[in-house]
């Protein structure tokens, strides 16, 4: 028995160190669905070319932003890291503080529609639960 669990120990501990304890972890994590909105300001971007580069499904990180005009800024940026735009302001206030007290929020995209110069992008937003 001793035996036994010194290999499973070994094995969590090689686990870790060779994929990151994200990877540990990633079997006993689940998203909660919290809400479907939409990514704001999507016309005011400095490079525009991300647009192009995200699909529906992708999954987007969503992150604080310390902003002048709006204290609950949420910024959402694509699996590349690049900026999309942010969580509606009318939209954000419950998120910001669930983010504020250390949750981790994501979203995916559910919804791309272009109208013009305009790309409308549809969004759900979940809770990261560990």
């Amino acid at each position: 028995m001793a035996n036994e669990l010194s290999k499973f120990e070994s094995g969590l501990v090689s686990k870790a160190t060779e994929d990151g304890i994200g990877e540990l972890l990633k079997p006993l994590t689940r998203e909660i669905h919290l809400f479907d909105s939409f990514v704001s300001g999507t016309s005011h971007l400095a490079d525009q070319s991300v647009l192009d580069e995200i699909k529906e499904g992708d999954r987007l990180f969503l992150i604080r932003e310390d902003n002048k005009f709006d204290s609950n800024a949420i910024m959402i940026l694509s699996p590349a890291k690049k900026k999309v735009g942010y969580v509606p302001e009318k939209d954000n206030v419950v998120f910001a503080r669930l983010m504020d007290a250390g949750k981790k929020l994501s979203a995916k995209i559910t919804g791309i529609e272009k109208k013009g110069s305009f790309t409308k992008i549809a969004v759900s937003i979940y809770l990261v639960d560990f």
